[in-house]
């Protein structure tokens, strides 16, 4: 017994050594993180930088309709999705993603290419993307009279742009819009589109925020390809001396009686005895944090289910294709908004919609024939959305308030900026997964499918990690002031940390004093 009790300190004083800094950037900037978050383009975002449609095409030049334009470019078929906006170049354009290839044969990449982009006045597609077209984009996203827009080249990655939605676009055009926000753009290096934003603010705090905090330093250099062993080990060992640490602390803490300094820890120096004492206040918070931490990394995919894709075409009634009396342009710009930024054509629950998109709000839903207000029957999203797995639907709720596992965040956390609108129908099916769809009722979209294995993350990540319980969310700062005092309590552990493994490593590494001998003074 005494044996295995001087391994549990000695795997402990020496974790601690080479993990104490780990954690207290872990504590202090997740802190950071509650306010400021890593850089990103949200559809609102994206959606507020485009021109409003109607007047970016009053020009004397004709705009090109869909059809014609998918003509020229060779791309007419069955499409996945078609776009209309001022997007490239500060043009207007046409962002045409063709149907993936279907069957067992067809490969299943990883995420959809990038779309094809055609000019809307030319019908030519778009080849490269030069320095010239990305300073365009800049401009049109800075609007701005005249912007002084620095064009700093292109990159493959850099601390802002390490997120694996961005690898379609490179390699990315990187230019400071010159305001006084600061604002670094980053232009995608073949749609020509503004995909990432960076103000100044944002850049500078990440580098003790989330930057930090999901160990970046490791990403875009020779440490890539182990980033994520890095991080799985890195809390894997966290968790290692947490448990051993919370197990010296309560070994050593006199539960009865007390030491002869009169307290029941038997540390006299100051750190020692805070680390002791916080540690012991504050063990679980730092446990469940750490192993959270591992959970958000999916460490070797224990939440994939395997289970097969939703069978969206099923539910649609098949892949878009324009109808052949197709409403023209200008016609859908004059039954929506005039602030309209953005047509998308979707086949949505057997019918070929348009929806008109502004800049904040829910888009306009427009007959894609008639350019009219589209109005749906009653049930009939509901009744499309149960062909989208094989199995029975156990029931079909509409919420029209958010709960445990349907509910919106910031838009700069890490699971915020995504549109979750209410109402929304939450289709439950019978099947081996478990498997929920949420879908919004006013467009026919699906905006996300859970199952049991990520029902199972949500509360082992989203729930451990981020504190998202609505009870708490609803009530802030309520929420702030908990994750603050437990972070700081977290940090104090961390700190004393340090301070006695730099003094630890300090009396190991410092050379031993030779005893001086007495020698006789010379003659």
């Amino acid at each position: 017994m005494p044996h295995a009790k001087r391994w549990l300190y000695l795997v402990h004083r020496w974790l601690g050594v080479l993990l104490c800094a780990f954690f207290a950037m872990w504590f202090i900037s997740g802190v950071v993180m509650m306010y400021v978050g890593y850089p990103k383009l949200t559809q609102a975002e994206r959606l507020a930088h485009l021109p409003p449609l109607r007047s970016a095409i009053a020009g004397p030049e004709r705009l090109l309709e869909p059809s014609e334009a998918l003509q020229r470019a060779s791309l007419a078929g069955p499409l996945q999705d078609l776009r209309l906006a001022v997007a490239s170049g500060g043009r207007a354009v046409y962002l045409v993603a063709p149907a993936a290839p279907t069957g067992d044969a067809a490969p299943r990449p990883r995420r959809a290419p990038a779309p094809a982009v055609i000019d809307a006045l030319t019908g030519e597609r778009l080849q490269r993307v030069d320095a010239t077209h990305a300073i365009a984009s800049a401009r049109a996203f800075a609007q701005e009279a005249n912007p002084s827009i620095d064009y700093q080249g292109t990159i493959d990655e850099d601390a802002f742009t390490h997120s694996r939605a961005l690898d379609v676009h490179r390699p990315l055009h990187r230019l400071h819009l010159g305001n006084s926000a600061g604002t670094v753009v980053y232009v995608s290096g073949t749609t020509g589109e503004v995909v990432r934003d960076a103000p100044l603010q944002e850049r500078a705090w990440n580098y003790a925020g989330a930057w930090i905090h999901w160990l970046y330093p490791f990403r875009g250099n020779v440490f890539n390809d182990y980033w994520t062993d890095i991080v799985n080990w890195l809390s894997i060992a966290g968790i290692v001396l947490t448990v051993t640490g919370t197990m010296v602390g309560v070994l050593r803490w006199r539960f009865k009686g007390r030491y002869k300094t009169g307290s029941r820890t038997p540390y006299r120096g100051f750190m020692m005895r805070w680390h002791h004492v916080f540690g012991l206040v504050f063990a679980a918070i730092t446990f469940t944090w750490i192993f959270s931490g591992l959970m958000s990394m999916n460490p070797w995919k224990i939440f994939d289910s395997g289970a097969a894709p939703l069978r969206q075409q099923a539910m649609n009634g098949g892949l878009l294709e324009l109808p052949a009396q197709a409403a023209t342009v200008q016609a859908l710009l004059s039954a929506a908004s005039p602030n309209t930024r953005e047509l998308r054509w979707v086949r949505s629950a057997g019918h070929t919609l348009v929806l008109a998109q502004g800049p904040i709000g829910a888009p306009a839903v427009l007959d894609a024939t008639a350019a009219t207000s589209h109005t749906w029957t009653p049930g009939a999203v509901a009744q499309s959305a149960t062909r989208l797995l094989p199995h029975a639907v156990v029931r079909i709720d509409t919420l029209t308030t958010y709960d445990l596992h349907y509910y919106d965040r910031a838009a700069h956390t890490m699971t915020g900026g995504v549109d979750k609108p209410l109402p929304a129908l939450r289709v439950v099916f019978d099947d081996p997964h478990g498997t929920w769809v949420h879908i919004d009722p006013h467009t026919g979209a699906v905006l996300g499918r859970t199952d049991s294995h990520r029902r199972t993350s949500r509360w082992l990540f989203a729930m451990l990690h981020s504190w998202d319980w609505l009870p708490l969310l609803d009530r802030r700062p309520l929420w702030d002031m908990v994750l603050i005092v437990l972070s700081l309590g977290g940090a104090v552990i961390s700190l004393t940390g340090v301070v006695m493994g730099w003094r630890r490593l300090g009396a190991k590494l410092r050379p031993p004093r030779r005893n001086k001998q007495h020698r006789p003074e010379p003659a």
